[in-house]
């Protein structure tokens, strides 16, 4: 008989604690009820108690465990409580999911340098605060792990709308994968890899996906014509995540429906 494992069971993470930051809403909740449905225990962390405490509702009806940190992850004293949180009250830290974001769209020449400073320190320096927090307690953990920076198509590609503090995080967030990767793959067996979302309904482009002119705009630049469902990127995510993408490191894989050819 075969000692391989079935080829499913290379995307489970039983056994295994993940973390995902901006999980009160949106792409953050969507994968942290996934990564519990995968067989991973959770931490959910985000500003929002109240909207937390509705993931950690969803991922318990899987049977999964479920933690609630309030942080903001452009603290990195936060950060650090986050990835304590998964060793304490989980017993470890395998997966990190680099989710949280926000976005300010507008001409540059008339942008606000405080608004582009903040969108750079929560999706870029806050994406480093919390790798770096739970690289630590991986490091000590001494089985590996995996990292999943939540970057965007418009970290690849430039875009009608006008938002250059969200693409300049996003791009630099793709840097900063690879250099991670490169820094902690070989020595401590942490993965490092970045998925590249197109365009999905959420928070960040309700403004836009809401406005017929915007959605409209997006469906023709995309060549599978429609935006993203948000399951399309639970596979990308899991392979990621888990064993089945144990020799990707340093990669960014766009979900855009083809956005980012243009």
């Amino acid at each position: 008989m075969s000692s391989h494992r079935p080829p499913t069971d290379l995307f489970r993470l039983d056994g295994r604690v993940a973390v995902v930051t901006g999980a009160s809403s949106g792409l953050g909740a969507t994968f942290a009820v996934a990564l519990a449905e995968a067989g991973a225990d959770v931490v959910v962390t985000a500003r929002r108690a109240d909207r937390l405490a509705e993931v950690a509702a969803e991922v318990a009806e899987t049977g999964r465990r479920c933690v609630t940190v309030v942080g903001d992850v452009s603290n990195p004293d936060d950060c650090a409580a986050v990835a304590r949180a998964a060793v304490e009250q989980l017993g470890r830290l395998d997966v990190l999911v680099n989710n949280a974001g926000t976005a300010s769209a507008g001409p540059a020449l008339r942008a606000d340098p405080a608004v582009f400073e903040t969108v750079l320190q929560v999706n870029l320096a806050g994406a480093h605060h919390m790798a770096q927090a739970a690289a630590r307690e991986m490091v000590k953990g001494k089985n590996g792990g995996s990292i999943v920076n939540i970057s965007s198509t418009l970290g690849l590609a430039g875009s009608d709308v006008p938002q250059a503090a969200y693409s300049a995080s996003k791009a630099g967030l793709l840097g900063l994968t690879r250099d991670l990767a490169m820094q902690w793959t070989g020595r401590y067996g942490i993965r490092v890899n970045a998925l590249a979302p197109g365009f999905f309904p959420s928070e960040l482009t309700a403004s836009l996906l809401e406005s017929d002119k915007g959605l409209a705009g997006v469906v023709a630049r995309t060549p599978m014509r429609r935006v993203g469902r948000p399951e399309e990127l639970i596979g990308p995510l899991l392979l990621l995540a888990s064993d089945a993408g144990s020799y990707i490191t340093g990669s960014t894989l766009a979900v855009d429906g083809g956005w980012s050819l243009h």
